[in-house]
């Protein structure tokens, strides 16, 4: 009998458990890691920029120190401002020195030159930690947080950093035993005001740290803010991790890592930590239902999910989908719960330069504009992130986030409306590889652009999914001695049929099975008008240039449909894989070159249904 109740009693929690409420996954899409870009189909007009590049070999070009261990990055917009703070050390991760970099931009696209906002900071020798073998001497600070900006009721930007301590490289910054929380304001002009402590770790106090308490500042609007962020749990439930570990300001003290949580319709909050773990709270994150349990459906490990209620009221969960930290993914809800698609947001992974401690390759850690920290003027959901934990970008979704075109393309880019040129387009803009709208002769064309041997620019188009269609587009090259174009036909999930290849010899060929079809040697700086005609039904197209008919062959992999369209600067990327080794303890060999600039500049673009 005693043991009937006990699994009554046991049933009857679980099914408690399982009727709540909770965030869950329940579409039938899944992500296919043998490829970086997961076999999902994109968002539309999705935009993926470049903020920095690392360069140890050209820190002018990045951030003045040559730095190569970047993560970790923070987002808010205020004052009609995109702000981006990042992690940073000279080469691995919890390796000190550390500091913090801040990123500012007007429009998203144009970022400024990173500038330290939380400088090194030197731990006081003779420093020790319980269970780690050393004694700190000439020892730095390494900056770690998973929270950097906070909007105040009073409309004070706050930005946040962490001093943690690693003695060794095998020491952890964010085990509660670091030095303490500091904060500074961000004015309206731009500039800074001074460094302050807002929280210490046990131990740490303003006679043994380098800069003021918050408390002492004569600022008064500074000090209130201070203390509204400190008064709100679910900005304090983000500290959790490098706080004291019985810090009372800290609503939930066990270690789940990189909060994140949104509003649902009813007030209630649903938060989000790292492996999809989830729970709700009725009472603005004081406390929580359950313990957070993996979301049901959700595939993510030690990365970040950041989740968010979107300008257009429907729900968003972005996160590395898999056991590895590639593609990046967006999935879509109606009600902030259930889960019901998975598309791509950036399923490129650039090419490591430079090795070092913990450094995972993709599009990763990936955080948006928290509630109360600014709302951008464009109807966006904006995003940031790291890739290889080396450079820092931001994503742009569109909403309605939408993975089908609604319509044939019909873009003459000189006659469209001024800032809307791509609204339609998806691109991958590296800082040395771009993509933007110039102006070229008099008219404004679709400018790639690339002088980076390890990365390339790619501007895609996105189509109704169609089996016999043509393609016409008209194009200009500023040289035909260097750089490489490829135009490639996919389907809705990325699997190429069709490859056009403008070479640096100055040929146009096509891709032929193994091999490769002839069609013309191309000159610089002269217009051509490329069509291509595609019949999936046939396995065939044909490839027309100035209306002189070049080419037809079979396509180079059978597909049911093609719907998208995408001109890359460079080779199609295979490398990592998930047989990779974890980590890359080298350099890439020739880590600093700077190729000569090739560019590509497409005045127009037109597809139509074939009958």
């Amino acid at each position: 009998m005693k043991r009937i109740s006990v699994l009554f009693l046991f049933l009857l929690a679980f099914c408690a458990l399982t009727a709540q409420d909770t965030v869950k996954y329940t579409g039938n899409t899944l992500n296919n890691v043998d490829y970086h870009h997961g076999l999902l189909s994109p968002i539309v007009g999705v935009h993926n920029i470049q903020v920095m590049r690392a360069s140890r070999e050209h820190p002018q070009m990045a951030d003045v120190y040559g730095w190569t261990y970047n993560h970790g990055p923070n987002m808010a917009y205020w004052n009609e401002t995109f702000f981006v703070q990042y992690l940073s050390d000279p080469v691995s991760e919890h390796v000190a020195p550390g500091q913090v970099y801040l990123c500012i931009s007007d429009d998203g696209y144009n970022w400024q030159h990173p500038k330290v906002l939380f400088p090194p900071y030197k731990v006081p020798d003779g420093t020790t930690k319980e269970g780690i073998d050393g004694v700190a001497k000439n020892n730095y600070s390494v900056l770690h947080q998973r929270v950097g900006f906070y909007v105040a009721p009073n409309n004070r930007l706050l930005t946040l950093g962490y001093y943690g301590v690693c003695i060794t490289p095998e020491d952890d910054p964010n085990d509660g035993n670091g030095i303490g929380r500091v904060v500074r304001e961000i004015y309206e002009d731009g500039s800074w005001g001074p460094i302050y402590f807002l929280r210490y770790n046990d131990g740490w106090n303003e006679d043994n740290t380098d800069y003021p308490f918050y408390k002492s500042s004569d600022n008064e609007g500074f000090s209130e803010a201070c203390e509204a962020l400190l008064a709100d749990p679910l900005m304090m439930q983000q500290m959790v991790e490098e706080a004291d570990r019985d810090d009372p300001l800290i609503p939930l003290q066990k270690q789940y890592k990189a909060f994140s949580y949104y509003h649902l319709n009813d007030g209630r909050v649903v938060g989000l930590w790292k492996y999809a773990l989830t729970s709700i709270s009725n009472d603005g994150g004081l406390t929580w239902e359950y313990k957070p349990m993996r979301a049901p459906g959700f595939v993510n490990k030690n990365a970040k999910i950041w989740g968010q209620k979107m300008p257009d009221g429907k729900y968003a969960t972005v996160y590395n989908p898999s056991q590895f930290r590639w593609p990046l993914a967006i999935s879509l809800s109606d009600d902030g719960l259930e889960y019901t698609n998975l598309h791509l947001i950036n399923g490129e992974i650039t090419t490591m330069r430079y090795g070092g401690q913990f450094k995972s390759y993709g599009p990763q850690y990936v955080r948006g504009i928290l509630e109360g920290n600014g709302t951008p003027p464009d109807d966006k959901m904006w995003l940031t992130y790291s890739m290889n934990k080396e450079d820092i970008w931001v994503s742009s979704v569109p909403t309605p986030a939408l993975a089908e075109a609604e319509k044939h393309a019909n873009d003459v880019f000189d006659k469209m409306k001024d800032g809307k040129e791509l609204e339609k387009w998806n691109i991958y803009s590296p800082v040395w590889a771009p993509v933007k709208i110039e102006e070229k002769d008099g008219d404004k064309v679709l400018a790639l652009r690339d002088k980076d041997p390890f990365d390339y620019a790619v501007a895609e188009k996105i189509i109704p999914a169609s089996n016999k269609f043509s393609t016409e587009f008209e194009i200009n090259f500023a040289q035909n001695d260097h750089g490489l174009l490829h135009v490639e036909f996919l389907d809705a999930k990325g699997h190429p049929a069709i490859r056009l290849i403008f070479n640096d010899e100055g040929q146009l060929l096509v891709k032929d099975g193994y091999g490769f079809d002839h069609c013309l040697d191309y000159e610089a700086d002269k217009d051509y008008k490329v069509k291509v005609v595609a019949d999936t039904e046939r396995n065939y197209f044909e490839v027309f240039v100035d209306g002189e008919r070049r080419s037809g062959r079979m396509f180079f992999q059978k597909v049911h449909s093609l719907s998208r369209i995408v001109f890359r600067s460079g080779e199609r990327r295979y490398y990592p894989t998930i047989e990779s080794p974890r980590m890359q303890w080298f350099d890439v060999e020739n880590s600093g070159a700077i190729d000569d600039e090739a560019a590509y500049f497409i005045k127009s673009f037109k597809t139509s249904e074939v009958k």
